[in-house]
C-alpha cells in the first residue's frame, strides 16, 4: 500500500487556548515518520504532518488518542490530498444549535422532561428514530404555532463557529446544506441565520394555527440523511473525497459514514466510535481548521 502525507490537526477550544508546544510535541512523539508542524492559530490549532499508509493512518488515530488522553484537546488524521471539501452537511439540533427543537416545544406544555428522555433514546441508536419522532410529535398536538417564533427567539442558541464554518467554505467554493430530522419551521430559520444554500428536514402539520400532532411523511431520518449526501453529491458533480458531514446522533451514522469525512460532534458514545473524527472539546470552527483554513483566513459573518 502506498506511503502518502498524512496530518494531525490538533484543536482546543477557541475560549481556553490550551494547545501548547509540549502537547504538540507528545502527539508528534506519537505519529510515525513525523515530518513538521505549524501553527494554525497559537495556542488554539496546528497541523502535524507525517506520512504513512492507510493503517498507518489508522494506527495514528489510535495513538493519538493515548498522546492526548486527559487534555482538552481534539485531533483530525486525514491524508493532506482533498483535505478541503465542496460540500458541508450538517446536522442541525445540538450541532449547529445547542437544542433539541422538540424538547423546546414540549417544555412549553409542560412534557419537556418526559419528551427529552425520549430524544436521548432515539439519539443515542436505543430506539428506532421514526416511531420516536411520531410518538413526540402526538404529544404537541393543539400547541399554538406561534410557539415555534418564541422558541426560535428566546431559546434557541447557535452553536460557537457555526457562522464563520459555512461563511469560509461557502467563499471558497463549497455548497452547505442542513440535513435535519427536526423541522422545516426551525431548520429554514438557522439555515437563514447561518448562511446555508438549502435545509432539508421533517414538516409539522399545523391545522388551524394549531400543531395537529402530525408530521409529514414520509419522515427523513438515518436513510434519508444518507440520501441527502448522495444526492447533493451527484446533482453538484463531486467526487466522493469532497464531502464533510457532522452531526451527534445515531440517526447521523449513515451519513457521517459516507462522506469523506465524518465529524461526531459532541455526540453520543456509539456515534464518536463510529465517526472518522470527532469534536469534543473546540467549536464548529475545528471543521475549518481539519480542512488546513488558519484563523487569520476565516469569514466570520
Amino acid at each position: 500500500m502506498p506511503s502518502q502525507v498524512l496530518v494531525a490537526t490538533l484543536v482546543a477550544d477557541p475560549a481556553v487556548s490550551s494547545l501548547s508546544d509540549a502537547v504538540i510535541a507528545r502527539a508528534a512523539q506519537a505519529l510515525p515518520g513525523f515530518s513538521g508542524a505549524r501553527w494554525l492559530e497559537p495556542g488554539v490549532a496546528a497541523d502535524l504532518l507525517f506520512e504513512g499508509d492507510d493503517p498507518a493512518l489508522a494506527r495514528a488515530r489510535a495513538a493519538l488518542g493515548g498522546a492526548l488522553a486527559g487534555e482538552p484537546i481534539d485531533a483530525i488524521a486525514q491524508a493532506v490530498a482533498g483535505r478541503r471539501k465542496k460540500l458541508l452537511l450538517a446536522d442541525m439540533d445540538s450541532t449547529l444549535i445547542g437544542q433539541e427543537c422538540i424538547d423546546e416545544l414540549a417544555a412549553r406544555v409542560g412534557i419537556g422532561a418526559r419528551v427529552a428522555a425520549i430524544t436521548e433514546r432515539a439519539m443515542r441508536g436505543e430506539i428506532a428514530f421514526e416511531p420516536a419522532l411520531r410518538e413526540r410529535v402526538a404529544l404537541l398536538a393543539g400547541l399554538p404555532e406561534t410557539v415555534i417564533a418564541e422558541v426560535l427567539e428566546a431559546a434557541i442558541t447557535v452553536t460557537p463557529g457555526a457562522r464563520a464554518l459555512v461563511a469560509t467554505m461557502r467563499a471558497h467554493g463549497a455548497y452547505a446544506a442542513i440535513v435535519s430530522g427536526g423541522f422545516t419551521q426551525f431548520t429554514g430559520a438557522i439555515a437563514a441565520r447561518l448562511g446555508f444554500d438549502e435545509h432539508r428536514a421533517n414538516r409539522l402539520i399545523v391545522a388551524d394555527g394549531l400543531l395537529a400532532g402530525r408530521v409529514a411523511e414520509p419522515i427523513l431520518g438515518r436513510d434519508a440523511k444518507l440520501a441527502a449526501l448522495r444526492d447533493l453529491r451527484a446533482r453538484l458533480g463531486l467526487g466522493a473525497g469532497e464531502t464533510l458531514a457532522i452531526g451527534d446522533g445515531a440517526n447521523d451514522l449513515a451519513m457521517l459514514g459516507e462522506a469523506a469525512l465524518g465529524v461526531a460532534f459532541r455526540a453520543k458514545p456509539a456515534v464518536a466510535a463510529a465517526a472518522h473524527a470527532r469534536i469534543d472539546h473546540a467549536d464548529l470552527t475545528a471543521l475549518l481548521y481539519a480542512q488546513g483554513y488558519a484563523r487569520a483566513s476565516f469569514l466570520d459573518a
